[in-house]
């Protein structure tokens, strides 16, 4: 039989941290009103404000809010004050 293998844990490897922050959950939650009114608007028959906020939305808003770069360590910080 195979002997058994100890698995050594590396004591160096670091945390995953997740790369967002608090602006990127804001900008990524306009972006989900956006799109929301912007549906509701489009169902309601507007021709002129409802593909402006769906624009605005997907185009803009949501690339932005994966684009910026966040302050992750910022959040923890502000939970653990």
């Amino acid at each position: 039989m195979a002997a058994k293998q100890k698995i050594k844990k590396d004591n160096n490897s670091q945390e995953f941290k997740w790369p967002f922050g608090k602006r990127n959950y804001m900008f990524f939650g306009a972006a989900m009103l956006s799109i929301i009114v912007g549906y509701i608007a489009l169902g309601q028959g507007s021709i002129t404000l409802a593909p402006i906020l769906l624009v605005l939305g997907y185009c803009v808003l949501v690339p932005v809010s994966l684009i910026i770069k966040g302050d992750p360590d910022q959040d923890e910080s502000e939970i653990a004050d």
